[in-house]
């Protein structure tokens, strides 16, 4: 089956293996050895020569380090050789093992700048191994610093010269890059491959239910019968296509008539709804639907008795914090339960999942997208309260996770406090003073510009609009206006004036598909019924549409731990403590207009 997948480029990978099995004329030179075991033995060996064979016994020392888990010392050595004049085969393993050991300590971009060195353009001249071992490397560096499209595009490449295990291991790094790839992602005329990879990941990641998804699968398997994926399906897809699917027969649907925010619980039913007659006219299995008012209840338990008396296999709701709160509280349910809240705490009660639009999913996503645009020290800016602590909390366990260190923090006050206590952190009275002493040594005039500690690479903001309008010119008041600023969607006002919106310039914010112009057909269904679904309230519709989504598709999410699939609210994960995660999109204001980030 392997020897199928690397069949179409059998002869283009005769010939580049001809074409390095032997190096007659001696311009490339000889790859350092990568079998020495011990360490000291090399390096002994490498002080008794000179010139290019102490340099490829250095080059071999450094690997050893590397692979023994010294990355400290390989750097050393690597960085102690003077390369310019050595053979391209030195060259090669050289940037390339500088490459390695750049992405082991989280830095993909400098990777990749070792791997622009010219000697890459003739990889294709090197033994297969070389060859692959640097592609590998230039795949990871490109996945870490958030180029899956780029990542995915050289594992396709690469793909062909690997077998076994490797070629198993390549597969299905392609896939998960490919699942991470946004909704119009398409490949080009010349990457049919690519595009196949592309309709298999929308398949499986669709809002279809799971009986439906696997008949389009099989369909595309039997369609693309050439195609790797189609010879070796990777594993999520093999285990979906074997699941037995148990869709729920009849589901009820909690929510209250009488709530202070009952425009965002109408919002959630009727994005509920607009998603399940959508279903039904396309010729999908849907279920039977009841309806509770949870304004009316008195008692959970005999809530989930009437329910059971009734023949519910799912019960979405409720959506009011206090009773998901009690519900986590018993140790299980008796009927599965897709609250539409979270509990915040950790507890795990058998057949109680949770859904919505948390802000601690945003905290942890621009965790992750200042860590892959390479930053690596925080100062935190939340609202002061309960909920800017939990935000915070959120933001601070993922950051630190990744490597990253928070600098500083602070809770933020009252627009009339906030210049003096970004002043404060910034520190610009340790420069003044600095200037100050300076003048008062030299006994003259000083002509000195304010400057602010450099300690700090971004700021991680969680605030509402009104407030976030204040930090963007405070910080360039404080001389600290080159610094990027990452934040939760509470920063957007939904508003379309951009001279409201031009204080909001050029800070980075997760947002739902939902309002960065989704194709999902149902979105112009929903906004010719329910205007306000333009704005902010377009979340609520999103998270409701998605709702139906998760209960069509619970059963997957929860067997396959790594499987996810793609809503309105963005691409939604099951976590081991039964909560559904989200990751959004990115967005920033550029002049006053809102613009999707890659």
């Amino acid at each position: 089956m392997l020897q199928s997948l690397r069949f179409p480029l059998a002869l283009g990978f005769t010939l580049t293996l001809a074409a390095c099995a032997s190096d007659p004329s001696g311009k490339l030179g000889n790859m350092p050895d990568t079998h020495n075991a011990n360490l000291d033995k090399t390096l002994l060996a490498a002080s008794k020569k000179t010139g290019h064979q102490a340099t490829a016994l250095y080059l071999s020392a450094a690997d050893l380090a590397k692979q023994q888990g010294d990355s400290l010392k390989a750097r050393s050595l690597l960085e102690s050789l003077n390369l310019d004049d050595a053979p391209p085969a030195q060259q090669l393993f050289a940037a390339t093992l500088a490459a390695e050991l750049a992405v082991d300590r989280k830095q993909p971009d400098m990777a990749l700048q070792s791997l622009q060195h010219p000697v890459f353009s003739r990889l294709s001249e090197f033994p297969l191994d070389q060859q692959i071992r640097s592609q590998d490397v230039k795949a990871r560096a490109l996945q870490a610093s958030g180029q899956s499209l780029a990542a995915v595009r050289e594992r396709i490449f690469m793909a062909g010269l690997l077998s076994g295990a490797r070629a198993l291991d390549n597969q299905e790094q392609i896939w998960t890059l490919v699942k991470q790839l946004p909704e119009n992602t398409s490949g080009q005329g010349h990457e049919p491959e690519l595009s196949g990879w592309l309709q298999l990941a929308g398949l499986t990641l669709g809002n279809s239910a799971l009986p439906r998804k696997q008949q389009d699968i099989r369909h595309w398997l039997e369609s693309n019968a050439q195609h790797p994926a189609a010879i070796l399906p990777p594993s999520e897809v093999s285990h979906l296509l074997a699941m037995q699917a148990r869709s729920p027969q009849r589901i009820a649907l909690l929510l209250p008539s009488q709530d202070r925010n009952q425009n965002v619980v109408n919002a959630i039913r009727n994005g509920f709804l607009a998603r399940y007659y959508q279903s039904k006219e396309a010729g999908h299995d849907v279920p039977e639907l009841r309806f509770f008012d949870s304004s009316q209840i008195s008692s959970l338990g005999e809530l989930y008795q009437n329910l059971q008396h009734e023949q519910i296999d799912l019960l979405i709701g409720p959506w009011e914090k206090d009773l998901v709160r009690q519900l986590s509280t018993q140790n299980s349910l008796p009927i599965a339960t897709l609250a539409l809240n979270y509990a915040d705490t950790n507890q795990t009660t058998g057949n109680l999942y949770q859904f919505g639009l948390s802000a601690d999913d945003e905290a942890r996503m621009a965790a992750d997208r200042a860590w892959a645009d390479g930053l690596r020290n925080a100062v935190v800016l939340v609202q002061a309260g309960e909920w800017g602590n939990r935000v915070q909390a959120a933001f601070t366990a993922r950051w630190q996770s990744l490597g990253g260190q928070v600098v500083d923090s602070i809770a933020l006050g009252q627009p009339a406090e906030l210049t003096r206590q970004l002043g404060n952190l910034m520190r610009l009275g340790d420069s003044e003073a600095r200037s100050k002493q300076l003048a008062d040594t030299l006994q003259t005039r000083v002509h000195s510009q304010p400057g602010r500690r450099r300690d700090i690479d971004f700021v991680f903001l969680a605030a509402p609009s009104q407030v976030a309008r204040q930090v963007r010119p405070a910080l360039i008041f404080q001389y600290a206006g080159d610094l990027p600023v990452y934040a939760t969607s509470a920063i957007n006002p939904g508003v379309q004036d951009p001279g409201m919106l031009h204080d909001l310039d050029g800070i980075n914010f997760s947002e739902v598909p939902w309002l960065l112009g989704t194709t999902d057909p149902i979105k112009n269904d929903i906004l010719t019924r329910w205007p306000d679904a333009a704005g902010l309230m377009g979340r609520f519709y999103a998270m409701g549409a998605d709702a139906y989504q998760l209960a069509m598709q619970l059963q997957m999410l929860e067997a396959l731990p790594s499987s996810s699939t793609l809503g309105l609210s963005g691409q939604m994960q099951l976590t081991p403590q039964l909560k559904v995660q989200r990751t959004s999109s990115w967005a920033r204001f550029n002049d006053g207009k809102l613009e999707r980030l890659p």
